[in-house]
């Protein structure tokens, strides 16, 4: 398995986002933590994009049946998880929202 640039970019946007995000609260910027919350979370979603395709990628060089279906779950595990996070940001925004 190769790392893909998508798997880097992710990592790198991590590290940088939750650096944002330690000194925004450091300083009391609210604007510096959250921009460093939203980084952090682009690169987590960039290395599961990373993962999604290296995982396919190496499914597509194994010509194993078994192989395409373990890719096939693992893209099925993200997209869930994705739409289960949106639901939840929704949800928590929706609550704060009304009170």
């Amino acid at each position: 398995m190769s790392t893909s640039d998508s798997t880097v970019k992710g990592k790198f946007n991590e590290v940088i986002g939750s650096a944002k995000q330690g000194i925004g609260e450091a300083v009391g910027s609210e604007k510096l933590a959250n921009e460093g919350a939203a980084q952090e979370v682009k690169g987590h979603a960039q290395q599961a994009w990373g993962a999604v395709k290296e995982g396919v990628n190496d499914a597509a060089n194994d010509r194993k049946p078994a192989a395409h279906a373990e890719a096939h779950d693992v893209r099925e595990k993200i997209t869930s998880t994705a739409a289960n996070v949106k639901e939840h940001i929704q949800d928590a925004f929706g609550e704060r929202k009304a009170s």
